[in-house]
């Protein structure tokens, strides 16, 4: 009788002898990314928190922001159509959604976007993060105002103290014309919406960043490529031009977040990277072959280069120092 219960209770109610216990389902890709990448990401965010190194609004949710991240990644493929989550390593997916976090910025409301250049995943600000990411850092501005002047408008500015201001812009609808675009202006306006910071480029320095562009949206006799996002959407793309200059300007002078700081920096300097990395392998071996000769000698101040222009996002096409550790 002793043997029958024993036997009993090595089965189990109605089981049989030597039935191997349940097996773990293995991780799937996604699982493994997420454990391994977003939760850590997470935890370093939490870290910066408690060290006093990050300041976010108050209105703004790191854990929101990540959850809304991550279902895009998970929709975000390359130019081979290939997932990022698939092709990108992990280092670079954590620094994209850390510099995202970092810069208080959410993929919903189109302040930011990923792009895949090779292996490597950036987060890349779109103008309207640039402007969140200026009001951040200055409590002061409120708004900001933008528009392209056309010709025939009645437009005048004046220099007071060294900052320019808008003082007059008329327009009238038969003057809209993407043809005829002489400048564009953006306004950071403050609380009382008085000015707070005004930059005006005219269509020529327009011109010179865009052909800094990665897009390479001008053509050899200095002109907008009509095929490129550049030519299809040009009023919004020299708008988005001047945004980014008055954002970048305000930035780099208030700021007092290291991190902040250095996160933007970083971050730009490894898209410019990573960009110009993927064009010349995009472009190896495809043209004739030139024979360059090398600088012998370099000048201090020299070889400076303007500010260059980020890929837009789809969404933006009709309305990216301090390694964190991964």
């Amino acid at each position: 009788m002793a043997q029958e219960g024993t036997a009993k209770q090595a089965t189990g109610s109605g089981g049989k002898a030597g039935q191997a216990p349940a097996t773990v389902k293995p991780e799937t890709h996604l699982q493994l990314i997420k454990r391994s990448v977003v939760d850590l990401v997470k935890g370093k965010i939490d870290q910066f928190i408690q060290n006093g190194e990050l300041y976010l609004p108050k209105n703004y949710s790191p854990d929101n922001a990540m959850k809304a991240a991550w279902l895009i990644l998970q929709q975000t493929v390359d130019r081979e159509k290939r997932p990022v989550l698939e092709v990108c390593t992990r280092d670079s997916i954590a620094n994209a959604l850390l510099d995202m976090v970092v810069q208080g910025l959410n993929p919903i409301k189109k302040q930011n976007y990923f792009i895949a250049y090779g292996k490597t995943l950036v987060c890349q600000r779109s103008y309207f993060g640039a402007m969140a990411v200026t009001k951040m850092v200055q409590p002061k501005i409120d708004d900001f105002a933008f528009a392209v002047v056309y010709e025939d408008d009645v437009f005048t500015y004046g220099i007071i103290n060294g900052k320019k201001t808008v003082s007059k812009h008329e327009q009238d609808i038969k003057n809209v014309d993407k043809k005829k675009i002489v400048a564009a202006y953006c306004i950071a306006l403050d609380k009382e919406g008085n000015p707070f910071r005004t930059e005006i480029m005219t269509f020529d320095e327009i011109l010179q960043a865009w052909k800094q562009s990665q897009m390479n949206p001008i053509d050899n006799e200095g002109n907008v490529k009509e095929s490129s996002t550049h030519g299809k959407f040009t009023a919004d793309m020299a708008m988005k031009t001047v945004i980014n200059k008055t954002c970048k300007a305000i930035i780099n002078a208030s700021s007092d977040s290291t991190l902040l700081l250095e996160t933007m920096k970083r971050n730009d300097d490894l898209a410019d990277r990573v960009g110009a990395e993927a064009e010349i392998e995009a472009l190896a071996n495809t043209g004739e072959v030139l024979e360059i000769q090398a600088e012998t000698t370099t000048t201090k101040g020299q070889g400076e280069e303007p500010g260059k222009e980020e890929e837009p996002s789809a969404e933006e096409k009709t309305d990216t120092a301090r390694k964190p550790g991964f």
